[in-house]
């Protein structure tokens, strides 16, 4: 439930987040968007107060609304926002370089905001934080449903990006999709390139975690997005339980975010792969019983994610030691090292 407290405290942490959204808005006190399709896209300012002395990775969840701000995330502030004063917002921030996050499966309005506000609490990065909510039910029964919400959204999602690389006051734009927000965001950026001939340059880096999407489809994907396309970084886990079962349901295809790397055909392909960093994190203990979430409930991965962004890296760039990461640019040369590291980059591609 996302109701504002009514005296937040002034010195905590916040995170101030833009919310573009397809979802249907609510007349539930504290629900703000439900999972039904909206009639267009909508947007709404909010911020998110971050409580004190908490492990990295963690959300403290509010045991009943609107939460208690000295021990849970609690929201400060709500407003809706006027399509033409996107602009502005993003101008105020006072940040030149933006965060798109899209959401995955199964995933109520609430439950998106305050793991995005956690992410980009954790990372620590100076970017300004723009989340796009598609109409997800929230119920692991409705895979179908909001598999074709990702349909209907993806027009909507492809006009955020457009709209946010277009700015006079954003030099770069980076894009972070979770599971089945993967599809969705693969499908705009494809959409803008065949509409625009190429995606807009400002569009540099598209990070992909646990992404529930078709092996195959996502090789066509990328090729459709020719050659001036983003860097692309995926997280993988091979213990990926939630992936597991979508692949059953998508009749036994692999989801590349459960790729295992030192199997054909994917050794090969990613080592003539262009513009592509795999990060395996199947050697990551995680509190997440479905190993889904690890790119954000585990420490090690999001201070990876903090450094390079806050450096304006790629995640391949400045390889090695640091954050418990071993890195390699030939995938034969590292694969089975992964039962001693934490976290196994494999960069096998050059950027176009």
């Amino acid at each position: 439930m996302l109701i504002p407290v009514e005296n937040p405290p002034a010195n905590a942490d916040k995170v101030d987040m833009l919310v573009a959204t397809t979802r249907a808005p609510s007349e539930t006190p504290g629900v703000v968007f439900n999972g039904e399709r909206g009639n267009g896209l909508s947007f709404a300012n909010v911020v998110v107060s971050i409580p004190p002395n908490r492990q990295v990775g963690s959300i403290q969840w509010p045991t009943q609304a609107p939460g208690d701000p000295a021990r849970e995330f609690a929201v400060t502030s709500l407003s809706n926002v006027q399509r033409a004063d996107v602009g502005k917002w993003l101008a105020t921030t006072g940040k030149r370089r933006v965060l798109i996050f899209v959401h995955g499966f199964n995933t109520r309005f609430d439950g998106a905001v305050f793991f995005f506000a956690q992410f980009v609490h954790d990372m620590n990065a100076s970017l300004a934080p723009v989340m796009f909510s598609w109409p997800s039910r929230g119920s692991a029964l409705d895979y179908v449903y909001d598999r074709e919400s990702t349909n209907f959204s993806r027009s909507d999602l492809a006009y955020v990006l457009r709209a946010a690389a277009s700015s006079p006051k954003v030099d770069e734009v980076v894009v972070l999709a979770h599971s089945m927000g993967a599809w969705l965001t693969m499908e705009a950026l494809r959409q803008l390139a065949l509409e625009q001939g190429r995606i807009p340059a400002k569009i540099s880096n598209v990070i992909l975690a646990s992404p529930d999407l078709d092996v195959d489809v996502f090789r066509r994907q990328v090729v459709e997005m020719g050659e001036k396309r983003p860097d692309i970084t995926i997280f993988v886990s091979r213990n990926d339980r939630a992936l597991g079962l979508s692949s059953f349901i998508a009749g036994g295809v692999t989801r590349v975010g459960a790729v295992d790397l030192s199997q054909e055909p994917y050794r090969s392909q990613l080592e003539a792969a262009r513009g592509i960093t795999v990060l395996d994190l199947t050697a990551l203990q995680s509190g997440d019983p479905l190993n889904h979430g690890k790119f954000a409930n585990t420490p090690e991965a999001v201070q990876l994610l903090g450094n390079r962004m806050v450096a304006g890296q790629t995640i391949s760039e400045g390889e090695g030691g640091g954050n418990g990461a071993v890195a390699a640019q030939a995938v034969g040369n590292t694969v089975g090292a992964v039962v001693a590291a934490p976290i196994l980059i494999f960069s096998a591609g050059m950027r176009n």
